[in-house]
C-alpha cells in the first residue's frame, strides 16, 4: 500500500505555520489565565502567591506560622537560660516558666483569635439560612420567577451569607440550573447546616416537588437546626461557668496559702531561732511558689480546653480560655504573690 501521499501530505501539515485566529489567541489566553489562577489557589503555590489570605483562610493555617515563633522564642529562651545559668538555674529561676507561658501564648492566641472570628461568622450564616429561604419561597409563591426572586434578594443583608447569594445570582444570570448554582453555593460554605438543607432542596426538586413547600421545609428544618443548636449551649453555659469558677477559687486558695500561711511560717521562723514549734529550717519557699504557679498554669490552660469542649463541644473552642486564664495565673504569681 503506497503512503506516499500520506507522508507528502503530513509533512505539509508540520512545515506550514499554525495560524490562529483572534478568537482562538483569546480563548487560549483566557485557559492559560485560568489554569495558573487554579495552580496558585492550592498547595504551596496558594502559599506563595497570597500568604496573609493563606493564613486567615481557616483558623488552622496560622499554626504554619504561630507555632514556628512559639518555637524559636523557646529555643532562644532556653539557650539564654543555659548560656546564663546553666542546667542548675533551670531548677531555680522562673525565666524559663515566663519563657514557655509566652511560647504557649504565641502558638495559641491567633488560633484561638481566627476561630472565635470563624465560629461568629458561621453563627451569622446559620441564623440568615431559614430567613433567605423563606424570602426566597415568598417571592416564588406571589408569582416571581426563581431567578427574579434571588436577584431582587441578592441586594438585601444577609449578614454573613450576603456574598454568597450574590454569588449565586450571578450564576443563575449565567442560566445556570438553580440545583446546580445551589449546590455550589453549598460546597462553597461547607457548613453542616447548609450541606444538609442543600440536600434536601436537591433531592426534593428531583424528585418533582414544589420548589415553594421544599424552601419552605428547608427554612423550617433548618430553624429548628439552630433552635437545638441555642438549647444546647444556653444550657451548658452554667458548667462553662462552674469551670470558671472552680479555677478562680483555686487560684485564690493557693494565693492565700502562699501569702497568708506560708510567708508568716517563713518570717516568724527566721525570727524565732530555736523556739519550740517554728523550727522550719530548710525550707524553700521560692520553691513551693514556683510549684504552685506550675499547678495553676496547668489548672488554667486545660480548664478551659474543658470549658471549650462543655460549652461548644470543640476543644479548639476551649483556647480562648485557656490562654486568658494561663494568663491570669501568670500575672498573679509574678506580680501578687
Amino acid at each position: 500500500m503506497d503512503l506516499s501521499p500520506r507522508r507528502h501530505k503530513n509533512r505539509e501539515f508540520v512545515e506550514s505555520p499554525i495560524q490562529m485566529s483572534l478568537e482562538e489567541e483569546e480563548d487560549a489566553h483566557i485557559f492559560a489565565r485560568i489554569e495558573r489562577h487554579r495552580k496558585y489557589e492550592t498547595g504551596i503555590y496558594q502559599i506563595i502567591a497570597h500568604p496573609f489570605r493563606f493564613l486567615t483562610l481557616k483558623p488552622d493555617h496560622i499554626l504554619v506560622a504561630s507555632v514556628p515563633a512559639a518555637l524559636i522564642l523557646f529555643v532562644y529562651g532556653f539557650i539564654a537560660q543555659l548560656m546564663t545559668g546553666g542546667l542548675a538555674s533551670f531548677l531555680t529561676s522562673t525565666f524559663i516558666d515566663d519563657i514557655v507561658v509566652f511560647s504557649v501564648l504565641i502558638a495559641i492566641v491567633p488560633l484561638s483569635f481566627l476561630d472565635l472570628k470563624e465560629s461568629s461568622r458561621v453563627n451569622s450564616i446559620e441564623n440568615a439560612l431559614p430567613n433567605f429561604f423563606r424570602d426566597v419561597a415568598g417571592m416564588r409563591e406571589s408569582g416571581m420567577t426563581l431567578p427574579g426572586a434571588i436577584h431582587l434578594i441578592s441586594s438585601s443583608e444577609y449578614g454573613a451569607l450576603t456574598p454568597y447569594i450574590r454569588k449565586l445570582d450571578y450564576q443563575m444570570s449565567w442560566n445556570f440550573q438553580f440545583i446546580e448554582a445551589i449546590k455550589s453555593m453549598g460546597n462553597d460554605l461547607r457548613n453542616p447546616l447548609v450541606e444538609r438543607s442543600v440536600d434536601l432542596i436537591a433531592r426534593a426538586t428531583e424528585a418533582g416537588g414544589d420548589i415553594v413547600e421544599v424552601l419552605r421545609a428547608a427554612g423550617r428544618d433548618s430553624l429548628e437546626y439552630i433552635s437545638l443548636k441555642t438549647d444546647r449551649k444556653n444550657n451548658m453555659i452554667i458548667y462553662v461557668v462552674i469551670i470558671l469558677v472552680a479555677f478562680a477559687v483555686f487560684l485564690f486558695v493557693i494565693y492565700v496559702l502562699v501569702t497568708a500561711f506560708l510567708k508568716t511560717m517563713v518570717t516568724l521562723g527566721s525570727g524565732s531561732e530555736g523556739a519550740p514549734g517554728f523550727n522550719i529550717g530548710g525550707f524553700d519557699l521560692n520553691l513551693y511558689i514556683r510549684v504552685f504557679s506550675h499547678a495553676a498554669m496547668f489548672e488554667g490552660f486545660f480548664s478551659g480546653l474543658a470549658a471549650g469542649v462543655m460549652g461548644e463541644g470543640r476543644v479548639i473552642a476551649g483556647l480562648k480560655y485557656s490562654a486568658i486564664m494561663l494568663l491570669i495565673a501568670w500575672v498573679v504569681f509574678r506580680f501578687f504573690v
